[in-house]
């Protein structure tokens, strides 16, 4: 007979399983037909479509300091490729030094996800890819000048051309979004070894990640942290101590948005440290304790802290390959 581990196989449709379906010897072919690993690849927008030519300026795009204000930030400044395509420091740091307020999501696997920002502002990768450039604490820089910069590069204006061939003016404020987030949606993690382990290699991942799986399920952190991103990309309050925040409220202005913020992806969370929405939580284990207590309501004894760390460290993939373009 098949070990619990194997059978459940957890992360099912249900937040918690029965005893008997975890010892149903068809338990983890149930599983197989009802959830999936990462896909490699997001879905596409109808609006942007996925193109070589996009992809390549978006690269070049990611990691060109010339769209910022001082003309030394980048994308690729706080989403550093090195520092799991994020900063590891508390809050990010923009023009002129200015701390932000928030930490800085890892844009890995952000393809995935239904809303952007820790408080759902923007609702995709093209949207979203514009905010940092025009923000003052960030990279400050107005969209009409950012363009004027790209335009001044014969290089630039090919890679426009090439990747827009049907517009006559094709560096635009549009088109820079589209480039950045079709290079963004590259920027994906799909063989995790929890993934191998969902294909059927029950050794991807150790007894106590098993046990950690299993633990996650049973508390209910799936509730919130489900899907093959391990996010609804739904808002829920949490008051992090140090944090301030009002979170989505700062959007919608409705009083239930109060400290209300956007479940993070847990893939790669082992890499993406330090955690919440103001950076303040300094190690996995303690992130675990937090949710638990503030979430959920209970306090997890340290075994169990130490499983669910283990099961989390699974969903970190290997990074995606990119190269840093020569700039013009």
């Amino acid at each position: 007979m098949r070990n619990k581990y194997e059978v459940i196989s957890a992360l099912g449709a249900t937040l918690l399983l029965s005893a008997s379906a975890a010892q149903a010897s068809d338990g983890l072919d149930e599983y197989r037909q009802r959830f999936e690993p990462l896909p490699h690849l997001p879905p596409l927008p109808a609006t942007n479509s996925q193109t070589e030519e996009k992809v390549e300026l978006g690269n070049m795009l990611f990691f060109e300091p010339r769209i910022s204000s001082s003309g030394v930030i980048s994308c690729a400044t706080c989403h550093n490729p090195a520092l799991g395509w994020s900063d590891r420091i508390p809050r990010a740091v923009g023009h002129n030094g200015q701390v932000g307020e928030r930490n800085t999501p890892t844009v890995l696997n952000s393809g995935f996800l239904d809303a952007q920002f820790w408080d759902g502002r923007e609702p995709d990768l093209e949207a979203q890819a514009l905010g940092p450039i025009q923000a003052d604490v960030e990279m400050a820089m107005q969209l009409e000048h950012a363009l004027e910069r790209l335009a001044e590069f014969e290089r630039y204006q090919d890679k426009f051309s090439a990747a827009y061939p049907d517009q006559e003016d094709p560096i635009n404020a549009d088109n820079l979004g589209q480039a950045l987030a079709a290079f963004q949606r590259t920027l994906n993690t799909p063989d995790a070894p929890f993934d191998r382990y969902l294909r059927g290699d029950m050794d991807a991942i150790s007894e106590q990640a098993k046990n950690g799986m299993v633990a996650f399920v049973d508390n209910g952190c799936i509730a919130c942290h489900r899907g093959a991103n391990f996010t609804d990309s739904q808002f829920h309050a949490i008051q992090v101590p140090g944090s301030t925040d009002l979170g989505r409220y700062v959007v919608t202005g409705e009083e239930r948005d109060k400290y209300r913020f956007r479940t993070p992806t847990l893939r790669n969370v082992g890499v993406t440290y330090p955690y919440m929405n103001n950076g303040a939580t300094e190690t996995l284990e303690e992130a675990v304790a937090i949710m638990g207590q503030e979430m959920l309501g209970r306090e997890f004894d340290e075994p169990t802290i130490d499983n669910i760390t283990a099961f989390l460290h699974s969903l970190t993939g290997e990074m995606p390959d990119f190269e840093v373009p020569a700039l013009p």
